[in-house]
């Protein structure tokens, strides 16, 4: 009885545990019938294609509502190499209908069979007329998707505007919400504002039969959709102004730009030497990027945002500027120049001028002697304690006027360029160093490095009596109220405002009655401007030169650095006048200046050998 007891118990526990297989299988497949979609996901997936709908990037306009950036039709040839149809596909006619090479198309469908239900690109930018005449052939497994491509109808702004190209694997892992294929902005308003320009992607589902050709789309469109178009953008940039800085920039390497100071908005960014924008564009973007890559002139570098130059005399500004807040010099002081500044063995030269002077005609002369003394006198300065004390206050002065650091521009790649601190000099001197160890920086020497921005923005200071608003490049972003709030905002500098009008009263008689900046005049208008020769030990002095125009209330501030362009006032300023002149009167009346700075070349050993 124990026997058959103990194998009935064995034998209903086996029946018990088929059982529950039974109904766990049963309950599985009713599951994956009834519940689970994964499946018939995965067997509608094989019967559909995904086909990404690439939105119009934002258009960008000119102050003027002049178009600068426009994006029109092109197409991407997909294959998904699973459809294709091998037995029957004809190569050489393939090849003839989008001129594609045979060797690049082997190469193509050997990377698409890597993944063959992913959709691969075998050509981009192929043409309306190519995409039609492509669609009569109706290879299988082949398919178009519209996209646009940017057009540049004034072929300005190279630098500036910035260019657009695929994502490399690099920026994959970086931005994982795009996808292989996408396209991005590289570099300048492309770049900086390319969230806003780029838009929405959409998708449109379509339904293919057993041979892979479309049948139509999926549930009549019912799950499809629709890309959004990236936001439009008014540039604060002058295109007549743009254009013509880089006709008078040709030839030169170097920046110049144009600021309003009542706003920070930038009329004009000129980096020389620039490029066509549409040449990095299309088929032959690869071939023409490298061409530029290789230019030892740098034409892909923005100098103008980027480089770092000495200031040379523009900078004498900033040291009158302080020593009048310090209360170490007053615009009476006088100070002689016998053809420079001499302490013992040292001796900064200077050109010849009237002596003694004092600081307005310090200003307008540019006169080096002067802003030595100024200099030493607010390093010296007993109230500091030392002379590196007084070292770190005049740089928290000079920086509050937007040296050493980002000014915060809508230019994500901007430059800070360079102002030593004490620990340089400790290192460099080990300590034991004064404020002749440092004279060079009191005429903008040195190891000071300035961007061509900077140097604009110092314009708009002495412009505003001792403020700016942050540079910018776009005005308007379509459907925002304002641009970011920052770029509103007034930025002081640590000098008061009543201490400007001497250095205002100096750049104003350096052009209209007796200095360095002669040329700079233009009829019926108060041009206030200072010259800068930079010294420049690898080859011909750098020239440079600021100014604002009217005096009063002024409309432009501009600054001009040619590399190797020698004084101040022989490349830069007839420049940086031009450009100030076509501005404020719509044209040009001394053609025969224009015509001479506009034929000039210089030649450049470091980048010409």
């Amino acid at each position: 009885m124990i026997g058959t007891s103990e194998g009935y118990s064995r034998m209903r526990t086996l029946q018990v545990v088929v059982l529950l297989i039974f109904f766990m299988l049963i309950g599985r497949l009713a599951y994956i019938q009834l519940v689970d979609k994964r499946y018939a996901e995965l067997a509608r997936g094989n019967t559909l294609r995904h086909v990404v709908q690439y939105p119009p990037r934002g258009e960008v306009f000119d102050r003027n509502g002049e178009y600068l950036v426009q994006s029109r039709a092109c197409y991407d040839l997909m294959v998904t190499f699973k459809d294709l149809d091998r037995a029957g596909f004809d190569t050489l006619r393939f090849c003839s209908a989008t001129g594609v090479s045979i060797e690049r198309l082997r190469r193509e469908l050997a990377k698409a069979r890597m993944h063959p239900r992913a959709p691969h690109l075998i050509l981009s930018y192929l043409s309306t007329e190519d995409k039609l005449r492509f669609e009569e052939c109706n290879f299988a497994g082949f398919y178009t998707v519209y996209r646009t491509m940017r057009e540049y109808p004034r072929k300005i702004g190279g630098n500036l505007l910035g260019y657009v190209g695929e994502v490399s694997e690099k920026i994959l892992k970086r931005h994982p919400e795009y996808r292989a294929g996408d396209y991005i902005g590289m570099s300048g308003v492309e770049y900086s504002y390319e969230e806003e320009l780029r838009g929405k992607k959409g998708v449109r589902i379509q339904e293919k039969d057993t041979h892979g050709a479309i049948k139509g789309s999926y549930m009549e469109g019912r799950y499809d959709s629709l890309p959004t178009s990236g936001s439009y953008l008014v540039s604060t940039i002058d295109a007549r102004l743009q254009l013509l800085g880089e006709e008078l920039m040709r030839g030169k390497v170097g920046a110049a730009v144009a600021i309003e100071p009542a706003t920070g908005e930038i009329l004009m960014m000129v980096s020389s030497p620039t490029y066509d924008p549409d040449e990095l564009l299309g088929r032959e973007r690869g071939n023409h990027y490298m061409e530029l890559l290789r230019n030892k002139r740098q034409p892909l570098f923005n100098r103008a945002v980027k480089a770092k130059y000495p200031p040379g005399s523009t900078f004498k500004l900033v040291q009158g500027l302080i020593g009048l807040q310090e209360g170490v010099l007053r615009p009476s002081d006088i100070h002689s120049c016998h053809m420079g500044y001499q302490v013992g063995h040292l001796k900064m030269g200077c050109h010849a001028h009237a002596s003694p002077l004092d600081l307005r005609y310090a200003v307008a002369t540019s006169c080096n002697a002067y802003f030595c003394y100024v200099f030493r006198d607010i390093l010296d300065n007993p109230k500091h304690g030392s002379v590196k004390n007084g070292f770190d206050v005049w740089r928290e002065y000079v920086k509050s006027f937007g040296f050493g650091r980002k000014l915060g521009s809508d230019f994500l790649d901007e430059g800070s360029g360079y102002v030593p601190d004490r620990a340089f000099y400790d290192r460099r001197y080990r300590g034991a160093w004064n404020s002749l160890t440092t004279l060079s920086l009191s005429i903008g020497q040195g190891e000071l490095g300035c961007t061509p921005l900077q140097l604009a923005n110092l314009a708009c200071i002495v412009a505003n009596r001792g403020y700016y608003y942050i540079p910018h490049i776009v005005k308007k972003i379509e459907g925002l109220d304002s641009i970011d709030r920052r770029f509103y905002e007034r930025q002081y500098t640590k000098v008061e405002a009543k201490h400007f009008e001497p250095i205002v009263e100096g750049m104003w008689r350096g052009v209209h009655v007796s200095g360095t900046s002669m040329m700079a005049r233009i009829p019926n208008w108060d041009v206030c401007g200072k010259t800068g020769t930079a010294e420049n030990p690898r080859g011909k002095d750098h020239s440079t030169f600021l100014s604002f125009a009217p005096k009063d209330n002024p409309k432009i501030a501009i600054s001009v650095y040619v590399e190797n362009g020698g004084f101040g006032a022989s490349v830069a300023l007839p420049i940086a006048s031009l450009l100030e002149e076509y501005y404020l009167t719509d044209t040009i009346r001394r053609p025969e200046l224009f015509n001479r700075v506009k034929n000039m070349h210089i030649y450049y050993p470091a980048y010409d050998r």
